[in-house]
């Protein structure tokens, strides 16, 4: 008898921002703007480091105090790192996953973010503020790729679990969450208009 089964899922979460709260995407994306207006520090550190359009990363780490609307979105965050764990079926003892770093991206037209990892954090993710048309999706990189040494490429149209990028098209209002060690990346933004995102990191604490 023939058994064939998946081993060592990678496990994404998608969900309403929403589900958990609600959150006016409009007061975020003016606040967004707003902060990224008056953040000189921000500017800064995106003109000297090459990058294309804005974030906080590198300059802010009070989001939730400066605007009550941020302090909203990471209530509802909460709430769905702590279901995803779940399904990851974490063994947390007597910590929990606590919120380490929250931040704002504002990519421009032909802006892009290139493959990276999250180190010393557990769960990674982004909602969405702005998703014009023609706005890059989440690329998404099977992390066995590396091990992949002599392995044939597979056929156009395989199964979504047997690709070696996966693309999610994510709308505004939604949260992606994924394990930190996932290598991902945000391709060129062929949208005359702001892709705008708020991307997050999670600890076990």
């Amino acid at each position: 008898m023939t058994t064939m089964k998946s081993l060592f899922a990678t496990r994404l979460y998608h969900a309403r921002l929403s589900d958990h709260g609600a959150i006016d995407t409009a007061e975020l994306e003016a606040s967004c703007y707003s902060i990224a207006e008056d953040d000189e520090a921000g500017q800064d550190w995106c003109e000297t480091e090459g990058y294309p359009g804005y974030t906080s990363y590198a300059s802010l780490t009070d989001l939730p105090w400066r605007f009550p609307i941020f302090a909203d979105v990471v209530k509802a965050l909460d709430k769905h790192v702590a279901a995803f764990a779940v399904d990851l079926e974490f063994d947390l003892g007597d910590k929990g996953l606590v919120l380490e770093d929250i931040w704002i991206n504002i990519l421009p037209e032909g802006g892009m973010h290139s493959s990276h990892i999250h180190p010393h954090s557990v769960i990674s993710g982004t909602t969405y503020v702005a998703m014009p048309d023609g706005a890059s999706a989440l690329k998404l990189e099977d992390p066995r790729l590396p091990m992949m040494m002599a392995a044939p490429t597979r056929n156009k149209g395989c199964r979504e679990e047997l690709r070696s990028f996966v693309y999610v098209k994510p709308q505004v209002g939604d949260v992606l969450l994924w394990e930190s060690w996932l290598r991902h990346e945000v391709p060129m933004n062929m949208s005359e208009d702001d892709r705008i995102s708020v991307s997050f990191n999670y600890r076990w604490d």
